[in-house]
């Protein structure tokens, strides 16, 4: 573990995985919309939302997405990850009320590089509503006692 309590690259092996979950809430979709500036009515207005496909309002899809963050960030690797790159496929809609579980799993260890490649996918239930694949830079226990 780095200082922070996150994974070090040498930590790290295939196959570890974490998870997150949050029920998305009224409230989350106004407090994203405020930070993002994304204010689609689709998002934002219910009698809207009826007339489209999705029968009512959803939530941003980066909403949902920002919850596999939430675990590189905090969980694996943790504290001290640089996020370099991430691959989204967007499902199925999320609503207001949806509980939406993140789950990330270790797909490759690079460690010369200190790069590590997960997989990534948010449910609701058993639904899978977004996959894809991140790519990290981790932090180093060798590196850091070389001084580097």
């Amino acid at each position: 573990m780095n200082p922070q309590n996150g994974y070090d690259i040498e930590d790290l092996s295939v196959g570890m995985s974490a998870e997150t979950a949050k029920t998305i809430t009224d409230a989350d979709l106004v407090l994203f919309a405020g930070v993002s500036t994304d204010v689609n009515a689709v998002h934002m207005d219910e009698e809207f939302g009826r007339t489209t496909m999705f029968g009512g309002r959803i939530a941003h899809g980066m909403l949902s997405a920002s919850l596999i963050s939430a675990v590189l960030g905090n969980r694996l690797p943790g504290p001290g990850t640089i996020y370099m790159n991430q691959s989204l496929r967007f499902r199925a809609p999320v609503r207001p009320g949806d509980t939406v579980r993140a789950r990330v799993t270790v797909k490759e260890v690079i460690e010369d590089k200190c790069r590590v490649v997960l997989d990534t996918v948010c449910t609701v239930g058993e639904k899978v509503v977004i996959d894809g694949e991140a790519t990290l830079m981790a932090t180093s226990r060798k590196k850091r006692e070389a001084g580097k």
